[in-house]
């Protein structure tokens, strides 16, 4: 019986940034956020999980919807873990309720411009 050789392959982005299309859902109807308040709750929950080592990541809000609460996000690709983690536990703004949640990541922003599981095939 012949010994079968596996090798570990570890593919490592090229890409200088990663794109992340968020939504932020609160518990309670009717919580508004603007543009920088969402900006700054970005920061704070970098901060909760990582300090100020967190807080100094670079996070470019593209866009933002304030009806809808979901942005797309530009973060440099060393940061890309470290945000989505802080954003997963990230659990309650002005003691209300709320949960982030992450809809598509891509190393391409154009990628975010659609999604395939919501295409509709003529």
């Amino acid at each position: 019986m012949p010994a079968t050789a596996y090798e570990r392959v570890v593919y490592k982005s090229p890409s200088e940034y990663h794109y992340m299309k968020v939504c932020l859902e609160f518990q309670e109807h009717g919580v508004g956020l603007n543009v920088a308040q969402f900006k700054q709750l970005l920061v704070s929950a970098l901060r909760d999980l990582f300090g100020e080592v967190g807080a100094a990541l670079p996070v470019d809000v593209l866009t933002y919807d304030e009806k809808t609460l979901s942005a797309i996000l530009r973060i440099c690709s060393s940061g890309l873990v470290k945000l989505w983690s802080s954003l997963t536990l990230f659990g309650a703004y002005k003691s209300k309720k709320c949960a982030f949640r992450v809809i598509q990541v891509s190393p391409f922003l154009l990628a975010l411009s659609g999604n395939s599981r919501e295409q509709v095939l003529d």
